[in-house]
């Protein structure tokens, strides 16, 4: 068990959302303790045989474990693991994904951009090797330029990398305001709803596998079905929101100078 931060200014723990991947997590959270950083690993109604291991990881030092007792998503398990986090006192959170897809020694790069600029969101950037399925490499791009309307910008990069550190406060506050994508639509909808709200983003690059279990719990018909609907709701959230983003745009793109003057007689 974690022990707690009370009035932390800046502490930074990993949420690892759990489904299965009892051959990988291992190894993802070895890769963690090594960075000296304090690991949430959320069992999201695992297999018997992989919640055995996640009973053994939890007795390491500086291991919680937050079980849910039947699958509920990984955007649900992120969420509760964000939640535990924050009671423990952490202020910020790295999520990553527990198949090991992930560049785990960048985890203090992540920390590093954080205590920078404690209120952005650091993204990964993600760099693929040659393991990446050429179908799922070049469908990114169809979320990416659904993404890149919804914001009306190229601010978000990359929407789908589940590698990301998230300032505690602002998240959960968006999370109790607004539902947000349970399963694989999470990433995208939280990252645009963020976006939203004006969250600065950090962008940093990071390389990824396809993992190194071989097991992933994308369902082709169902998931491509959430991600539609996802992308219906959010293209009418943006239009909802037309006038302030338009707004938002001419802001950004009048001189400096301009803008401070505005600002001053505000």
């Amino acid at each position: 068990m974690l022990p707690a931060k009370p009035n932390a200014k800046f502490a930074v723990c990993v949420v690892v959302p759990v489904y299965n991947h009892e051959h990988a997590i291992g190894t993802v959270v070895e890769s963690l303790r090594a960075q000296g950083l304090p690991v949430i690993l959320v069992d999201d109604g695992c297999s018997p045989s992989c919640a055995k291991v996640l009973d053994r990881l939890s007795e390491l030092p500086e291991v919680t474990l937050i079980r849910h007792e039947v699958n509920r998503g990984k955007g649900v398990a992120v969420i509760t693991g964000f939640r535990g986090a924050a009671k423990l006192g952490f202020t910020h959170a790295i999520q990553v994904d527990a198949d090991g897809q992930h560049t785990l020694t960048d985890a203090r790069r992540f920390v590093e951009a954080a205590r920078e600029t404690p209120d952005a969101v650091i993204c990964g950037r993600p760099v693929f090797d040659a393991s990446i399925p050429k179908a799922r490499y070049y469908g990114r791009y169809l979320t990416h330029a659904m993404v890149w309307l919804e914001t009306l910008s190229f601010d978000i990069i990359d929407s789908m990398c589940g590698f990301r550190l998230y300032p505690l406060k602002t998240t959960l506050e968006l999370a109790d305001q607004q539902h947000i994508g349970p399963r694989m639509d999470f990433d995208s909808e939280i990252i645009v709803r963020l976006h939203w709200r004006q969250v600065p983003m950090r962008w940093l690059e990071t390389r990824v596998s396809y993992p190194i279990d071989g097991v992933s719990h994308f369902r082709m018909f169902l998931d491509n079905v959430r991600m539609t609907t996802l992308h219906i709701r959010l293209t009418l959230g943006m239009l909802i929101r037309l006038p302030v983003l338009l707004w938002r745009k001419i802001v950004r793109t009048k001189p400096a100078a301009d803008v401070q003057e505005r600002d001053a007689n505000a």
